[in-house]
C-alpha cells in the first residue's frame, strides 16, 4: 500500500518569524509540504487560486483583510479548497465570523503542533 500523498498547504501569516517556523517544522513532516506562504490575507486569493492547495492555515489579525475576509476571497477563488484558521488569540465572536466564511476549523497558535497536523489532515480529507 504507497503511503498518502501530502497535504498541500499554503501558509497565510503576517508574523514573518512564525511563518518561517511554521514552514520549517512542516517541512520536517512527510505528511504537509507548503507550497507557498504569503504575509497578507490580500495575496493569498491569486496564490490559492495558481497553486489549488489542499489547505490554507490562516492567520485571523492581519493588516489590511482579516482572517474571515480573506477566508471568503480565498474560497471564492479556489472553493474545494479548505481553509484552517490559526490565531494566536480570537473572540468567540471572531471564530464565528471565520466559520461562517467557510473556515472549517479553528485552532489557536499555542496547540500542540501535532494536533495542529492532525486538523490540516482533517481539513484535507473533508
Amino acid at each position: 500500500m504507497s503511503p498518502l500523498p501530502p497535504v498541500r498547504v499554503v501558509l497565510v501569516e503576517d508574523n514573518d518569524t512564525f511563518r518561517e517556523t511554521l514552514e520549517l517544522l512542516f517541512g520536517m513532516r512527510d505528511e504537509i509540504q507548503v507550497v507557498a506562504s504569503v504575509s497578507t490575507g490580500d495575496k493569498a486569493p491569486p496564490i490559492v487560486s495558481d497553486l489549488k492547495p489542499d489547505v490554507v492555515l490562516m492567520d485571523y489579525r492581519m493588516p489590511g483583510l482579516n482572517g474571515a475576509e480573506a477566508t471568503r476571497a480565498v474560497l471564492d477563488a479556489c472553493p474545494h479548497t479548505h481553509v484552517v484558521c490559526l490565531t494566536a488569540s480570537v473572540t468567540s465572536q471572531e471564530v464565528r465570523e471565520v466559520l461562517d466564511a467557510g473556515a472549517v476549523a479553528c485552532v489557536t497558535k499555542d496547540q500542540d503542533f501535532d494536533k495542529l497536523v492532525a486538523t490540516i489532515q482533517e481539513a484535507a480529507a473533508g
